[in-house]
């Protein structure tokens, strides 16, 4: 299997990429995973679900890590987009609260192999940070930032100290051996932001926000 996961190459002149094509290879990768493990997930096991030539998957990818890599964020990019709302303490709940439905359904089965593998392998580790987790904690701390401009958050706490303490609890979750009534569930959420804005909430003028 190669170690250099990256974004699928791009076509060359006269040879559109399908993206019937490319979605159904994605949803090979992750439907065979889920079915018989992440661990033993082939190219060739892809490429037979998904009912195309091993050579259509590798012009578009490298290896199946890739494939699941690519899966995995488009989804997340789908169900659980970075929310803006009037402020702070509403953009972060909504926020978390997207994230919370879609790791209680597919994509936290997804994410627990996916990091797994990322700590083995270095190209890996590096997509995910720079394709996942660089741009959505760009726009979250974004929002952080407008708060405390807004006079809503303390500016004596680093931003990157809050996001920690409000999205940390999400992968203690999902990485350690919880029972499964133990889930991020919405009253989850509220928990952690109310927990995480008593502390962090400037209350000028008695003003909660």
């Amino acid at each position: 299997m190669s170690d250099n996961p990256r974004r699928p190459k791009s076509t060359s002149p006269g040879r559109p990429r399908s993206d019937e094509t490319t979605n159904a290879i994605m949803q090979a990768a992750l439907s065979l995973g889920e079915e018989n493990g992440f661990a033993g997930l082939s190219i060739e096991g892809v490429a037979a679900r998904a009912g195309v030539a091993k050579t259509t998957i590798y012009r578009r990818w490298p290896n199946v890590w890739s494939i699941v890599t690519d899966a995995f964020l488009a989804d997340l990019t789908r169900l659980a987009p970075i929310q803006t709302r009037a402020t702070t303490r509403e953009s972060i709940i909504a926020s978390m609260q997207l994230l919370a439905r879609a790791y209680n359904g597919r994509l936290g089965r997804i994410i627990r192999p996916l990091l797994g593998q990322a700590q083995l392998d270095p190209a890996l580790k590096k997509v995910i940070r720079d394709r996942w987790v660089i741009p959505r904690r760009q726009a979250a701390l974004a929002i952080i930032q407008a708060g405390i401009s807004r006079g809503e958050i303390r500016s004596d706490i680093p931003p990157d100290a809050i996001l920690d303490a409000l999205y940390g609890p999400f992968y203690h979750r999902l990485l350690l051996p919880y029972d499964e009534g133990e889930s991020i569930s919405v009253g989850y959420v509220d928990a952690i932001v109310e927990a995480v804005f008593g502390g962090i909430a400037d209350f000028k003028n008695g003003r909660r926000t």
